[in-house]
């Protein structure tokens, strides 16, 4: 329950209100803005709150037991504190934004509504939308390992044990905004590099979701419109494409021994064979 102060409760009360809202943003790195819907700056809890800077907050939603509580914050990308850039690079990822309740004519009567963390952020144009999330949302978090027949390593970390296959290369011209012609690269294969991670030299990270030869180079598809935006002769360093499967480990990179997943554990589907007498149950693994 939301504990406002008697002072400010009082104010509430009255026929007249001068209250407004703020949200104060602090981030993981350290920095913090400070906005509200008043057409005027605001001092809270030492933080500048910018006014009229296009944010806008959604009906938060509480509720009892372990739930995770949500809301949303949504604005435009009006103010220079906040730049696509830093939404792209996840400057903003993790953050915590605390909601206040504060009386605009006596700003020290204020109340703090929720804090909340920054879960997503999703943008269209010029504006932005952040999903804001209680912190029951830590008691989500993975604890340990999944058993899953897929690996959880990453590409080439210490886990995964795999020191081969990164390219570097240098694009030559941009096709479209998911589209660039690039030099530099000898895939080993024809799909060596689907779903490879690719990342630029200026800034940014992409997947290559299919490559093939054009012309004197290499064409390469990417899954999202990069930002910064992609110019001729920016470098790049590409790792091959792995889709976590054990047939993929064992025959595109030779590391099964370093395989992170349990690919031989029977599933849901291996019970159902057995009870219809149509499953193979002769004690050999399921993947070769």
């Amino acid at each position: 329950m939301t504990q406002i102060s008697q002072t400010l409760e009082s104010h509430l009360a009255g026929e007249v209100t001068t209250h407004c809202f703020c949200w104060i943003i602090r981030r993981k790195d350290g920095a913090v803005h400070g906005f509200t819907d008043h057409d005027a700056p605001l001092l809270i809890s030492g933080v500048v709150c910018e006014p009229q800077s296009g944010l806008s907050g959604s009906e938060a939603t509480s509720a009892l037991g372990l739930s995770v509580d949500t809301a949303e914050v949504e604005g435009a990308l009006s103010s220079l504190s906040i730049t696509d850039s830093d939404i792209e690079r996840g400057a903003f990822d993790q953050a915590r934004v605390e909601a206040w309740l504060v009386n605009w004519g006596s700003p020290d009567q204020r109340s703090l509504l929720r804090s909340s963390r920054i879960g997503s952020i999703s943008r269209s144009g010029g504006r932005f939308v952040a999903e804001l999330k209680s912190s029951t949302v830590d008691l989500d978090k993975i604890s340990g390992r999944r058993v899953t027949r897929r690996c959880d390593a990453q590409l080439g970390d210490s886990r995964c044990g795999y020191s081969g296959g990164a390219q570097a290369g240098t694009v030559v011209t941009t096709l479209s905004d998911r589209e660039i012609v690039v030099s530099g690269l000898q895939p080993p294969g024809a799909d060596w590099f689907d779903n490879g991670v690719l990342a630029f030299a200026t800034g940014g990270q992409n997947v290559v979701l299919d490559h093939s030869p054009y012309g004197g180079g290499i064409r390469l598809s990417l899954r999202d419109v990069q930002f910064p935006e992609i110019k001729a002769g920016d470098g790049f360093q590409l790792l091959p494409g792995c889709d976590k499967s054990f047939g993929q480990c064992k025959g595109k990179f030779g590391n099964a021994v370093n395989f992170r997943g349990f690919p031989h554990l029977p599933g849901n589907d291996a019970a159902y064979n057995y009870a219809d007498g149509k499953g193979n149950f002769d004690g050999g693994p399921l993947v070769p």
